[in-house]
Parts: structure tokens; sequence; C-alpha cells
């Protein structure tokens, strides 16, 4: 217990803000990304939808080395892309914070979007017609209709999105490296002090990351249940 103690007085919580910072940077740009691909997909011809959907949904069977693997060769500032952005922009992506939020969105979207598209999917065609016949809009009939009531599903692709976020590993390692203070994320974290044999502070972020892992599940438990409540009734 003593141990425990004098761990936690000195350790460095910056793994666990940057975490945060990604977890929650990537969520949001999954979110509108996700939403947006999903609706497209939905009215794409077969053919192109079989193709864009593996597209989109690959990177959630790779291997997060391999999908890392493949960002790192685009952004790279030995390579034309990320030349183009450091020399015309000053954008660097490796090895920097925003490596972080690129890795973990590739590795996160996947989740929103399949999630998002599902609950799209699952909309009755009737209430899209009922919206028709009284005269709204395509773009009042997604705001009012569809996104309430492909809301739990939705919401649970949210909350997926931003637990798989925080917790990616392997492309981030890639990308972003394992900086102190500036890319090291909790996962990167375990990894280095399991390798000192530091199992004590490992222990600690562990039961950081399972205390995050049920506040995660919990809400969407909870916004999944006031999401169905909000469905609207056309009866």
């Amino acid at each position: 217990m003593n141990d425990i103690l004098v761990v936690l007085q000195k350790l460095d919580w910056s793994p666990l803000a940057i975490s945060l910072k990604t977890g929650a940077a990537a969520t949001v740009i999954s979110f509108f990304l996700g939403i947006l691909a999903a609706r497209r997909i939905m009215y794409c011809k077969t053919g192109w939808k079989a193709v864009l959907d593996g597209i989109l949904t690959l990177p959630m069977v790779l291997p997060p080395t391999v999908a890392g693997f493949f960002l790192l060769l685009l952004f790279s500032k030995r390579r034309l892309f990320g030349i183009f952005l450091y020399d015309t922009f000053g954008i660097k992506v490796v090895q920097s914070w925003l490596g972080c939020i690129i890795a973990a969105t590739v590795i996160a979207f996947p989740l929103m979007y399949r999630n998002a598209r599902a609950a799209f999917e699952l909309v009755d065609i009737d209430l899209i017609h009922a919206g028709r016949t009284l005269g709204m809009s395509d773009f009042r009939i997604f705001r009012e209709i569809v996104l309430p009531t492909a809301g739990p599903g939705i919401v649970s692709g949210t909350i997926l999105t931003f637990a798989r976020a925080l917790g990616e590993f392997g492309a981030t390692s890639m990308l972003a490296g394992n900086i102190p203070g500036k890319t090291a994320t909790i996962s990167q974290r375990i990894a280095m002090v399991i390798q000192d044999g530091d199992y004590v502070t490992a222990g600690i972020w562990v039961f950081v990351v399972i205390l995050i892992a049920f506040a995660v599940i919990f809400l969407m438990n909870i916004a999944a249940g006031k999401a169905l409540k909000k469905i609207p009734d056309w009866r």
C-alpha cells in the first residue's frame, strides 16, 4: 500500500490528459464524418456501396500497426504529401499531437460509421414518406425524423468511438511516437512501464482505464435510454 501511495505522489498524469484530449478530438471528427459517410453510402449504387463500405470499414479489421504504417508513409516528411504539408502550411504530423488525433480518428471512425449506418437503415421508411407528405424538406426530415429515430444507435456509436480512440495504441505509436508530455498516451505508458518492470505504476494506469471504460459503458446505457424516449411518434 505504501508503494502505491509513493507512486501516486510521483505519477505524471500527462498521459491521461493527452488520451482524453485525443479521444475527444477524434470523436468529434468521427461523429460528423461518420454520419455524413453513412448517409452518402446509403444512396450509392450497390456496387459502389460495397466498395466504399469496405474501404471505410477496413481500419476496423486491419491490425492497428498496419494502419499506422500506411499513415506513416502518407504523412512522413520524406514523402510527397508530408513534404507538401510541412513546406506549404508548416504542419508536422509525425511525432506530434496532431498525429495522435489522426491515428485515433482513422482507427475509431469505422465504429461511428457502422453504428450510424445501421441506425439509419433501421429508420422506418414510412416515417420519411409521412414527412414528405407534410411538405418537409429533405434536410428537415433528416434533422427532425431520421436523426431522432436513429438516436440510440448514433449515441452508442459516439461513445464507443470515444472509448476506441481513448485506448488506441498501435497506429498512434507508429505515427505519433511516445514522447512524454506530448504524444505519450495511457496505453503507451502502460506498455513502457511494464517493459521496465514497474508493475505498480502499470496497475494504477490499468485501474484508471478500467474506471474510464466502466464510465463509458454507464453513460452509453443512460444516453441510449434517453435517446429512445425522444424518438418521435408519427402514428
